[in-house]
Order: structure tokens, then sequence, then C-alpha cells
């Protein structure tokens, strides 16, 4: 198993990832140390392990608000389908509605001409 050293908040961490994980995990890492940093600026001292459980909070609410809109688009996008697949049961009704008047016009077409040709 791959391990890499991650910087957060001017700390190092040696990591263990899976393999291939490697540039994943070191983004992640990279996102969090802005985050501290960034929070650090606002808040100023008020200490590292403060600082790193409010950063990981607000990742936490992050991807919290990120399920919650997946759960409503993936919701809409059923209902959706539903509607194309209504809309498409429909289609093939009418399409099948209009190929029969079709046919029943092509036949009595057929009939005039067999009786302008007999008569």
């Amino acid at each position: 198993m791959p391990q890499i050293s991650v910087t957060i908040d001017g700390k190092s961490y040696r990591m263990a990832c899976a393999e291939g994980e490697e540039a994943h995990l070191s983004a992640l890492a990279a996102e969090l140390d802005t985050r501290v940093t960034e929070m650090r600026t606002s808040f100023g001292e008020i200490g590292d392990m403060r600082l790193h459980v409010m950063a990981a909070l607000l990742q936490a609410d992050e991807l919290d608000e990120t399920r919650r809109r997946l759960a409503a688009l993936e919701t809409e996008t059923a209902a959706l389908r539903a509607q194309v697949e209504t809309a498409d049961a429909t289609r093939a009704a009418e399409e099948a509605r209009i190929a029969a008047g079709l046919g029943r016009c092509a036949d009595r077409i057929e009939r005039l001409a067999g009786a302008l040709a007999a008569g």
C-alpha cells in the first residue's frame, strides 16, 4: 500500500492510500490545508485542533449539501424519465393510429382506382 506525505497547516503527515490514489489524496490534503489557512486568517489563533475541526465541519456541511442536491437531481431525473416514457408511449400510440389511418386511406384509394379502371 503506497504512502505519501501531506502537509496540512504546516505539519507533515504520513498517509497510506490505495494504489493510484496518491494524487487524489494529495489534492484533498491541499484543499484542507487551504481551508485551514483561510480560517486561520479569518479567526486568528484559536488553536490548531479547533481550526481543524471547524474546517472538517465546513467540508462535511458542503458534502451534506452536495448529497441533498444530488438526491434532488436524482428525483428530478426520475420524474423527467417518467415523462419521457409517457411521451414515448403516447407517440407510439399516435404513430400506430396514423399508420392505421394511412392503411385505410391506401385501401380506399386502391378501391377507387379499381372502380375507375373498371368503369
